[in-house]
């Protein structure tokens, strides 16, 4: 034991831990049915068949 604990662990417990049921789990992450990083496009599958961008053009004033 750390000098001056005093076998206390009420300093080292996160205030802001949510209280949960006994015998839940509380969840600090998002809950996905898959790992890794989710898509930013939602659920979209890829390839697609056309693609909804238009590359902007520059007219320059003369």
């Amino acid at each position: 034991m750390a000098k001056g604990d005093n076998g206390k662990k009420a300093g080292r417990i996160d205030p802001t831990w949510p209280k949960v049921p006994d015998g839940e789990h509380p969840v600090s992450e998002l809950a996905a049915d898959r790992q890794g990083a989710l898509s930013p496009y939602g659920d979209v599958t890829f390839p697609l068949d056309t693609v909804p961008y238009v590359h902007p053009k520059t007219e320059i004033n003369k």
